[in-house]
């Protein structure tokens, strides 16, 4: 494989970190709250072992991502910019596949966020 199709990943090492970190709270997500519409009448047991299969793909993608992004971000910088993430993955699953209100409630814990990470990049 031509070692130019990997650029970005050496190139921008913050970028890579952050589409890992994207693509691993999708299973991340699914793991924790998809049982919740799904599995509601069966075990919990067998919700947990499901979950445990799905949360395997978002350790094989958060794990390289976390190393990447360590390699040019701190550990409260990675840590702030996994939980923009969360939630900018976690409100459209609950909206859209869950089924959730849109609550104005989103807009204020994304603010408060926001405030994280300035305080958090700013220096």
């Amino acid at each position: 494989m031509n070692p130019l199709t990997f650029a970005p990943i050496v190139q921008y090492p913050a970028l890579t970190a952050a589409v890992l970190l994207t693509a691993s709270n999708l299973f991340m997500t699914f793991a924790w709250y998809g049982h919740l519409k799904h599995l509601s009448g069966s075990p919990w047991w067998t919700a947990a072992f499901i979950s445990w299969g799905i949360a395997l793909f978002e350790y094989l993608l958060q794990v390289p991502a976390n190393r990447i992004g360590f390699t040019v971000l701190s550990l409260a910088q990675l840590k702030i910019m996994q939980e923009v993430i969360t939630l900018a993955v976690f409100i459209p699953f609950a909206v859209l596949y869950m089924g959730e209100p849109v609550k104005l409630d989103y807009l204020w814990a994304g603010l408060c966020l926001m405030g994280a990470v300035y305080f958090i990049f700013r220096g």
